[in-house]
C-alpha cells in the first residue's frame, strides 16, 4: 500500500472512496468492501481519501468529537484490507476553499478516480456546495451502496463515540464488527507500578482523546492484563490521557514495540486514592474482577 500526503498525479486509474472513517464501522466497512470489488471487477487500483485532521478539528477544535481511532489505525486497517493507495491530506484553510469543480478534476486528472463508492450524505467543495446529484454528471461513475443498520439505527461514527462512552463493549463490537482497541509503542513511564507492585507497559498512544476512561480488563496482543486509561489523579494529575497495562504472568522485554489493547469490560471509573497503599489495595481487588471476568 503507498500512502501519499498530496495528490501526486497517478499513472494507474482508481476506484475510489472518500471519507474521514473515524472508527471504521461496518458502515464504512460496506464502502471499502465495494472499492475493493469494483477496482478488481475492472482491473483498476482501490484508493482512499481521507483527512488530516479532522475537517471538524479544523473548523471547531473546541467542538470536535474526539476520535475513535487514531490515523495509524486507519492506515492499519486499509493495509490489511489490501487498499492499493491511501491519500492522507491536510485539511487546512486551503483545502477547504476549493470548489465542487476544482476537487472533480483533481479526482479526475490527478487521482484518476474512474469510480468513486459514497455514503447518501456525501458532500464536497466550498461550503459542501455540492452532493451526489453533481457528482453523477461528473463523468465519474458513482456507487452508492445501501445504509447499514443496527437495530434500526443506522451505523455512524457518533453511535460508535457513545457506546465507547457507555464502555459498552458488546455494543461496540456490533458496530465496529471488531472488537474495540487502541495500538502504541510501549515507551518507558515513572515506573510507579512497580513500587506499587504492579509493573505496567506505558502505551505511547496516537489517539489525541479517545473516547473512554477508566480500569478495564483487555488484551495486549494475546496476553490478558488489567489497563488503566487516565489523568493518574492519586499522583497530580496530569493533561493528557494515558494507557498504563499490568499483564498477568509476564516477563517479557516490550519496550519500544509497537501493541495493540483490547477492550474487554470496564471494571470502574478511575478515582483519587489518598495514598499509594490504598491504590495498590484497590488494584489487588480490580485484578481479582478481571481474572474472574476472564475465568483465569
Amino acid at each position: 500500500m503507498r500512502v501519499f500526503r498530496y495528490f501526486e498525479k497517478s499513472l494507474k486509474e482508481c476506484v475510489l472512496t472518500i471519507g474521514n472513517y473515524d472508527g471504521i464501522h461496518l458502515g464504512h466497512q460496506t464502502l471499502i468492501n465495494h472499492v475493493i470489488s469494483e477496482s478488481r471487477s475492472l482491473q483498476v487500483e482501490s484508493a482512499v481519501i481521507t483527512f488530516e485532521p479532522h475537517p471538524k478539528e479544523f473548523f471547531s477544535p473546541e467542538k470536535a468529537p474526539q476520535r475513535v481511532i487514531s490515523l495509524r489505525e486507519k492506515l492499519e486497517f486499509f493495509q490489511a484490507h489490501r487498499i492499493d493507495r491511501v491519500y492522507v491530506i491536510k485539511f487546512n484553510k486551503k483545502f477547504s476553499k476549493l470548489t465542487a469543480s476544482e476537487f472533480v478534476d483533481i479526482l479526475k486528472l490527478k487521482v484518476k478516480a474512474i469510480g468513486l463508492v459514497v455514503g447518501s450524505d456525501f458532500r464536497y467543495g466550498n461550503m459542501r456546495e455540492a452532493g451526489l446529484d453533481e457528482l453523477k454528471t461528473s463523468g465519474i461513475k458513482v456507487t452508492q451502496p445501501g445504509t447499514i443498520f443496527l437495530e434500526k439505527e443506522r451505523i455512524s461514527s457518533s453511535l460508535v463515540r457513545d457506546a465507547l462512552k457507555q464502555s459498552n463493549f458488546t455494543r461496540v463490537e456490533a458496530l465496529l464488527g471488531r472488537p474495540y482497541m487502541i495500538s502504541g509503542r510501549v515507551i518507558h513511564g515513572e515506573k510507579r507500578g512497580r513500587t506499587l507492585g504492579y509493573a505496567t507497559a506505558n502505551i505511547h498512544m496516537f489517539h489525541k482523546s479517545p473516547p473512554l476512561s477508566g480500569v478495564f480488563a483487555v488484551k495486549l496482543d494475546s496476553f490478558y492484563g488489567i489497563a488503566n486509561l487516565g489523568v493518574k489523579p492519586t499522583f497530580g494529575g496530569i493533561n493528557k490521557l494515558v494507557l498504563e497495562v499490568h499483564l498477568f504472568n509476564f516477563s517479557k522485554e516490550i519496550y519500544d514495540k509497537h501493541v495493540h489493547v483490547t477492550f474487554y469490560k470496564k471494571i470502574r471509573d478511575e478515582k483519587k486514592f489518598k495514598n499509594a497503599e490504598d491504590l495498590s489495595q484497590q488494584i489487588s481487588t480490580d485484578i481479582k474482577a478481571v481474572k474472574l471476568f476472564f475465568n483465569l
